[in-house]
């Protein structure tokens, strides 16, 4: 496993993360005891950054997770949640103001059994920039009650989220330096779209640590097939089940290249994948430890061809 330090937090995380989502039932029914099991599995496979969110499951991922964290010691890992984004009884609620997310960092750290966050993300900023105030409010009231937090030692670091690089970049650009200490983007370091790649440079000259996630493109990437809630386009989903097809004949799983695709980027600290399964999880390590075949890289590029880079709108 590699380990690389989160932009300038100090923070060495593993190359390949734990995202907990799945445990929180968010893309099929999960039990206890294989969401306990799969976590301890990543521990002990080397990973040591995990990340969560209060959105995922409704604030069931956050509660599974904390209890499988009880025998772990609290060294052995970093953990990074997020403020922003909530839900209660099926129904998505956003609220991005200052007392909400600092009630909320509290909230999660009383789920979680925890009493200090290394990383507070702001989650999905979009979202936000679709809400009255626009992007401006993460910057004038939601970032400065997280730095307050961090100035108490109640968290570690702060980072934004989002699927949109432009409005990680837009809310960089607006806030003082030191501000964001990290972004997370998700499905932009993948086989079928490596856009993170063209915002490498500005995150790094601010000093910005950089993690993915969704090596599979939320499902685009497998021979299990695309979700039918997945919102890409049709003409993306056939070309990757193309280049699925034609990993499947060169008797190498799209799963097993996506993965080593997506970690293979030095620049980028950790790349984030989901799993209550534990065989699925050390399977995942595995392949993130293994260089990829870059021949089939280039054939798989090449086969999704002008569906590269297509992307869609968070939901």
């Amino acid at each position: 496993m590699r380990y690389t330090e989160l932009g300038h937090t100090g923070m060495k995380i593993s190359h390949l993360g734990f995202g907990a989502s799945s445990l929180g039932s968010v893309f099929r029914e999960t039990n206890e005891k294989d969401s306990f099991a799969a976590v301890e599995t990543a521990i002990e496979g080397g990973i040591n950054f995990i990340d969560v969110s209060p959105y995922y499951g409704h604030y069931k991922a956050e509660t599974v997770l904390g209890k499988a964290l009880r025998n772990i010691p609290r060294e052995k890992y970093y953990l990074s949640t997020k403020v922003g984004r909530y839900g209660k009884d099926g129904v998505n609620t956003w609220d991005y103001s200052a007392r909400r997310v600092t009630d909320s960092v509290y909230e999660s750290m009383e789920r979680l059994g925890i009493d200090h966050i290394d990383l507070i993300n702001v989650h999905d900023i979009e979202f936000q920039a679709a809400l009255p105030g626009g992007l401006q409010k993460v910057v004038d009231e939601t970032l400065p009650a997280l730095v307050e937090l961090r100035s108490k030692g109640v968290v570690g670091h702060v980072g934004i989220t989002d699927l949109q690089l432009d409005n990680l970049k837009w809310v960089v650009e607006h806030t003082e330096k030191g501000t964001v200490e990290s972004i997370l983007n998700f499905c932009h370091y993948t086989l079928n779209d490596d856009a993170l790649a063209d915002y490498l440079d500005f995150f790094e000259q601010h000093g910005i640590g950089i993690v993915n996630a969704s090596p599979l493109s939320m499902g685009l990437l497998s021979q299990r097939g695309v979700p039918s809630w997945h919102p890409a386009p049709l003409s993306l989903v056939q070309a990757c089940q193309r280049a699925t097809q034609h990993c499947t004949e060169k008797g190498y799983p799209i799963e097993r290249l996506a993965v080593q695709y997506s970690v293979s980027n030095p620049r980028i600290a950790s790349t984030l994948f989901s799993s209550a399964n534990p065989e699925n999880v050390r399977r995942n390590i595995q392949w993130a430890n293994e260089e990829p075949d870059w021949n089939l890289v280039d054939e798989v590029k090449h086969i999704i061809g002008k569906e590269q880079r297509v992307t869609w709108a968070n939901s």
